[in-house]
């Protein structure tokens, strides 16, 4: 069926807008994509984390990457079947690892860099397209204090399911 042949179905109800905008209602915004500028380094097009939903301090965090098809990948990757690339999704991943990293306590939070060390188990299950919304969680497994590395593990969802999973993120923490 396209949209201007009738449909022999029945319509499903109609809920409106307001329904629809009511799934943000109840998530709250703990880190803003200002706040969120003033931890990371990285800036449009590069900053990948739009939001951060959850946050406990040297542990864990959720955050929001919102996929919309303006973004340049999308030029390339691909023209006729947008699809955000899994490094991009790694990115992201990875990004709102060092919000956990680049302050209190595992940091002193005034302008550390952390950098990739390395990445173990990725699995990419489902694809990520413009509209969805990738929503990551990101889980810090250990810190080694002398040598300023972070372990992490990660996964991160479109629409509750599984889009990519890692089992190690390896990160290094300037001095």
């Amino acid at each position: 069926m396209t949209a201007t042949e009738p449909s022999t179905e029945e319509p499903a109800p109609w809920v409106g807008a307001k329904k629809f905008s009511m799934k943000d209602r109840y998530t709250n915004t703990v880190m803003t994509n200002e706040q969120i500028a003033k931890i990371l380094p990285h800036r449009y097009p590069f900053l990948l984390v739009d939001r951060v939903v959850e946050f406990e301090a040297g542990k864990r965090a959720v955050g929001i990457k919102c996929i919309t098809a303006n973004e340049p990948q999308f030029t390339g990757h691909f023209p006729d079947r947008p699809i955000m690339p899994g490094v991009l999704m790694i990115e992201a991943m990875a990004q709102l690892g060092g919000l956990i990293c680049l302050q209190p306590p595992i940091s002193e939070g005034t302008g550390q860099l952390f950098f990739f060390a390395g990445i173990n188990g990725v699995r990419w299950k489902s694809p990520v397209t413009p509209g969805d919304d990738l929503c990551m969680e990101m889980n810090l497994v250990g810190f080694d204090e002398r040598l300023g590395m972070a372990r992490m593990s990660g996964k991160a969802y479109v629409g509750g399911r599984i889009a990519v999973t890692v089992e190690e993120f390896l990160f290094a923490l300037s001095k």
